[in-house]
């Protein structure tokens, strides 16, 4: 389905909730990379550490020569670590919902990478529907900066099912955010400089923009909490005041106080994601973590094979 069928069967629903896969236009793109900056949110730059500091073991177990595909690929900025580390990647594939934002990363890419194939594909890899191009090589997969934490737990292990179905017997890295202080968690997704605030809100705006909804985005606030029984934060567009929206020929009503649930962000402990990696088929090989164990990042290999 598309943004309006989504977005309207969403509205329908109870509880209300919208996919976060729809955030991402151009304009939630770059606010989404400006979060990434903030100093609340600390796994880009906690992310970005480990690799620096063990791209080299992962280019070892990548090996020459693979193709690498990244899902949800945005800027693209994390995969240029590992790039400058492997030894003759034979093509990139970045997959994003977001063309334009896709288009632009890709540009770059090439530009600084001038002997590397770029093959953006713009797609909806959560979809079983999507899918990619022919192989040209060993298939490795990249999944950074925790989005697998965007899925309850079935979701997330039926997704690592079908990524083993791409990647064709290779590998996978994958970012996780890790179960830490409630405090630290809540700063990185209410920071304070409203970031996020207006990333969460930017939803509604597209819709505006491009379905021709009424929302009036002063109607609706940010929040986000940490839930410790379900281990996730919760980010939801709450109404302040009793209103109707408008679009498509419908009229959904809102009373006061109610919500839009618009993203969830699951933490694990690493023996928990282990257990889920095992559960969709893979063998977990490797696990980078930071010294204060914030993040972690994953080296899954098909089952049965190891290099």
């Amino acid at each position: 389905m598309g943004f309006a069928d989504e977005l309207t069967a969403g509205l329908q629903a109870r509880p209300r909730a919208v996919a976060p896969k729809w955030f991402y236009d151009a304009a939630g793109s770059a606010l989404f990379e400006r979060i990434c900056d903030l100093p609340e949110y600390y796994p880009t730059r906690t992310e970005f550490a480990l690799l620096d500091r063990h791209a080299e073991a992962m280019a070892a177990l990548i090996g020459p020569g693979a193709e690498i595909i990244e899902f949800g690929a945005g800027a693209s900025r994390k995969v240029r670590v590992l790039l400058d580390a492997l030894a003759g990647a034979r093509r990139f594939v970045p997959v994003d919902i977001s063309g334009e934002h896709l288009a632009a990363a890709a540009t770059r890419l090439r530009a600084d990478y001038p002997a590397l194939e770029v093959q953006p594909v713009v797609a909806d890899f959560t979809d079983a529907a999507a899918t990619l191009p022919a192989a040209v090589g060993r298939r490795i997969g990249f999944y950074p900066g925790s989005s697998i934490g965007n899925f309850d737990p079935d979701e997330a292990q039926r997704l690592l099912q079908r990524f083993a179905g791409w990647l064709d017997g290779g590998g996978l890295l994958v970012g996780v955010d890790l179960v830490k202080d409630p405090a630290l968690l809540h700063a990185a997704y209410n920071d304070a400089e409203g970031v996020t605030a207006a990333f969460n809100l930017n939803l509604l705006a597209r819709a505006n923009r491009e379905l021709g909804a009424d929302f009036d985005l002063a109607g609706w606030a940010h929040c986000a909490f940490y839930n410790p029984p379900a281990s996730r934060i919760e980010m939801h567009l709450m109404s302040r005041r009793a209103q109707s929206v408008r679009f498509g020929g419908r009229r959904f009503d809102f009373a006061e106080g109610d919500s839009v649930h618009t993203e969830n962000s699951y933490k694990y402990t690493v023996e928990g994601f282990q257990a889920l990696a095992r559960g969709a088929g893979w063998s977990p090989r490797q696990t980078w973590v930071d010294a204060a164990r914030r993040f972690s990042i994953h080296w899954l290999e098909a089952r049965g094979e190891q290099r």
